[in-house]
């Protein structure tokens, strides 16, 4: 429901967007019908292809760029180039007074092995399907919003850039750069993951996230003639983890995740090789900077008691995101644009990660959160309520025109944090 409050100018492009609900819902289904997980070049490609004909209406100038380099640890514990797919970024009115960055991702944690690959209406109004939610249903709210913005009074005074990465669900470490430098020319950001819950409650301070790989070499022996002889890296892995994990709580809201140790052979063998797999999650950035420190600390000590060589690769790929004062104006006026639109709009913290961390540590007023409203992702039961498409695109519409108008002042940028 459009209160009074809008006006008719903001009114007519709004209006638009209620009667192109099935035609968004129609898109939704096709796109979540192309297998585009983060894995899945060919895949990715193909989401590209079908997303160029929306952007290319928008106007601006449409890139299909290469991913950064990007390295795993494989099983023998050597750094290896991991491929990533290309990213797309449009570019509309790059002088206009006001500057967004809208950001999505095209890619989905479902890969092409995976039997949930059909989207099906679960009950009236419900559709369930892989990346309904998170996040072509997203792409589609985006582009609605965008449609809008460009029909009413107030385009020509708002430029943005358009970034839709490939690698989200994999920590857009592909993609990082890209986002760096886009971020480094907006005034604010908006990023159109879906929001928390079926309520449509947005994120609001978000965790850090690390991926840590440790490698543990020892020394390989018979395990009952030279038992003394070796150097057992599963064993010093496994203590490396217990110390590790116990970080968890250490700081508020600071968590170490063991998700995997690997290694060893035949019983009667000394392993001389094991990796640990695990992540730590912050809720700031002095703890980032301390966990870094703390674990770096227990690698060193944890060798020497071993005998052997413990090496640490990984970083924080994903910085805390604070509710600094910057982000909470931007947060307000889409609540109150929300109020407008008769949507309740409220926000809570969360330990889940998203681009949106990696725009806030430039210091971009970042909302990450206008997608639809929904739930179950990255579970075959992943779910959209279709009515979310049009509720939410008239969301981000309304802001888009606000800003351009004047009538939301551009937030002030935040410092960027180090």
């Amino acid at each position: 429901m459009i209160k009074d409050r809008v006006i008719q100018a903001e009114a007519g492009p709004l209006a638009k967007l209620s009667a192109e609900g099935e035609a968004m819902v129609e898109a939704v289904i096709a796109w979540s019908r192309i297998n585009s997980g983060s894995a899945n070049l060919a895949g990715l490609e193909a989401m590209a292809d079908a997303l160029t004909p929306a952007l290319t209406a928008l106007g601006g100038v449409l890139e299909r760029l290469e991913p950064a380099p990007v390295e795993t640890i494989d099983a023998e514990g050597r750094p290896s180039p991991l491929r990533r797919g290309r990213n797309l970024r449009l570019t509309v009115r790059p002088k206009a007074p006001v500057q967004v960055l809208l950001t999505g991702h095209m890619d989905t944690v479902f890969p092409q092995t995976d039997a949930f690959q059909e989207p099906r209406w679960t009950r009236l109004g419900v559709l369930n399907g892989p990346g309904v939610a998170d996040m072509k249903g997203g792409l589609v709210v985006m582009l609605g919003a965008l449609g809008a913005l460009e029909r009413s009074p107030w385009a020509e005074r708002l430029g943005y850039q358009v970034v839709i990465n490939s690698d989200e669900e994999v920590s857009s470490l592909g993609s990082a750069p890209l986002l760096l430098d886009s971020a480094a020319k907006a005034q604010v950001g908006l990023v159109f993951e879906p929001a928390t819950g079926p309520d449509g409650t947005l994120a609001g301070a978000r965790k850090g996230l690390a991926a840590y790989t440790l490698v543990a070499r020892g020394v390989c022996a018979h395990a009952g003639r030279d038992h003394a002889s070796g150097r057992n890296a599963i064993v010093a892995a496994a203590d490396f983890a217990v110390r590790a994990a116990s970080l968890s709580g250490m700081r508020e809201g600071l968590t170490i995740n063991i998700g995997r140790i690997d290694g060893g052979g035949a019983t009667n063998v000394v392993p001389d090789l094991a990796l640990c797999r695990f992540e730590a999650r912050v809720a700031t950035h002095a703890d980032r900077h301390w966990v870094e420190g703390e674990l770096q600390r227990i690698a060193q000590q944890t060798g020497a008691l071993h005998d052997l060589t413990l090496d640490l690769h990984g970083r924080f790929t994903r910085p805390p995101k604070p509710f600094d004062a910057s982000t909470r104006a931007l947060f307000e006026a889409v609540a109150a644009c929300g109020a407008d639109l008769g949507q309740a709009i409220g926000w809570k913290a969360t330990g889940g990660c998203c681009d949106g961390n990696n725009l806030a540590e430039t210091g971009l007023p970042v909302v990450d959160t206008l997608g639809v409203r929904g739930g179950a992702i990255h579970s075959r039961e992943e779910f959209l309520i279709a009515d979310s498409l049009v509720e939410r695109a008239q969301l981000s519409a309304l802001l888009l025109m606000r800003l351009a108008s004047g009538a939301i002042p551009v937030p002030p940028r935040a410092r960027s944090v180090p």
